[in-house]
């Protein structure tokens, strides 16, 4: 009889990670979230020259992460059946298209529509990045390259924000966006001339399946929980840095826009602690991991109600280096723990995360508006207490 080929079929090979690939994929990873936060350190001057509210400016961040957390499930769903590779070499070319017509803002309405419209171009690097790096390594080189392309979103939240500020210290805002499209532009055709096509995707086009696959991902705890803690840990990431611009803007600190990018410096220390998880966390596991980085996180967000400026940024630093260790460990969670429809476990989870990063920025807007810097921050660190329950109670 002929051998069944299910049984005699050889196991796909997972090769080591080469340095080229793994530095690819940070690169992928700055190019995702270069634009996502780049506003944050103008908004204290796009508020005045656009007349806006604050909680108007600070939806100028929340649309582009509620875009993002709209598009991410469906482009999972695509990414299963279409692929991966080229998917993300087109959505990082167009996410240059609304930045570049930025140069032409005139109303806060115009901006919120153009930063939505950035919003949706990110799941098709984000979401795609996750399932590529979930199909193409396993075990522990699959922990490490998660973490080093969490790093590069890191430093690309970093650049974006400290390009902005700096660049509008020499000219004016609208030719700022000019540049950071012509960065995206050059970031596409650089990802697509190195990044390696997939090894062992497997397409899916049959809708009925996806569907199947969405109620089943559903119902999966190793969904759902790492889902629930997304949602907070975003919030608190989003709220603290969106406000905290305006915080150091008033009185007494009187930051200027090249100042507040300079205080998102804190988020390179993202770039060391980062890979560093990737090391320890398969030893200490991904629970322990969470339980011990949410509370960090939680007393840097607390510290910034010092009055010192120097205190503040310091609290930054814990602040963000807590979100890092916690965002590098529930994707490698899901990762680990989901082999079917990893594109579409990763839009839901995107889905929840930034769903939180819209809601701190409309609710710490809120919170702004009603209290000051103390009502964001208690806002922020009750929504960070609901994230550790989760954890401590669902993510086993």
């Amino acid at each position: 009889m002929p051998a069944d080929p299910a049984r005699t079929a050889a196991p796909p090979v997972y090769a080591e990670p080469s340095l080229l690939l793994v530095l690819t994929l940070m690169l992928v990873g700055a190019f995702a979230f270069v634009q996502v936060y780049s506003v944050q350190s103008i908004l204290p001057q796009l508020q005045q020259d656009l007349n806006a509210s604050v909680v108007a400016i600070g939806n100028a961040v929340g649309a582009t992460v509620l875009a993002v957390a709209l598009v991410s499930p469906a482009m999972g769903m695509i990414s299963d059946a279409l692929g991966r590779r080229w998917m993300v070499v087109l959505s990082v070319f167009l996410l240059a298209v609304p930045t570049a017509l930025m140069t032409q803002v005139e109303t806060i309405h115009s901006l919120l529509v153009l930063r939505f419209l950035q919003g949706l171009a990110v799941p098709g690097v984000t979401v795609v990045t996750l399932a590529y790096i979930g199909e193409e390594f396993r075990g522990p080189a699959m922990v490490r390259v998660m973490s080093v392309y969490i790093t590069g979103n890191v430093l690309g939240g970093f650049l974006g924000r400290f390009l902005m500020g700096h660049l509008t210290d020499v000219m004016s805002w609208h030719a700022a966006f000019g540049v950071m499209a012509a960065l995206n532009l050059a970031g596409a055709i650089l990802i697509w001339r190195v990044l390696p096509p997939s090894r062992h995707f497997v397409p899916n086009a049959r809708f009925s399946e996806e569907l199947k696959a969405l109620k089943s991902l559903l119902r999966n705890p190793a969904v759902q929980a790492p889902c629930a803690l997304g949602f907070t840990v975003l919030f608190a990431l989003v709220g603290v840095f969106t406000f905290v611009n305006l915080h150091l803007a008033a009185a007494p600190y009187h930051f200027s826009s090249a100042q507040l990018a300079n205080v998102f410096a804190v988020y390179l220390l993202g770039v060391v602690i980062t890979p560093l998880t990737g090391r320890f966390m398969p030893r200490l596991g991904m629970r322990r991991t969470v339980l011990m980085s949410v509370p960090l996180s939680a007393v840097g967000v607390a510290l910034t109600l010092l009055p010192s400026a120097w205190g503040i940024v310091g609290a930054l630093a814990i602040a963000s280096s807590g979100v890092f260790i916690t965002q590098s460990a529930t994707v490698s969670f899901i990762a680990q723990r989901v082999t079917h429809g990893r594109s579409l476990a990763s839009g839901l989870y995107y889905l929840a995360y930034y769903t939180g990063g819209f809601a701190g920025a409309w609710l710490g807007g809120v919170a702004y508006s009603i209290a000051g810097w103390p009502g964001t921050v208690g806002t922020l660190v009750v929504v960070q207490a609901v994230g550790w329950v989760i954890a401590w109670r669902f993510l086993r």
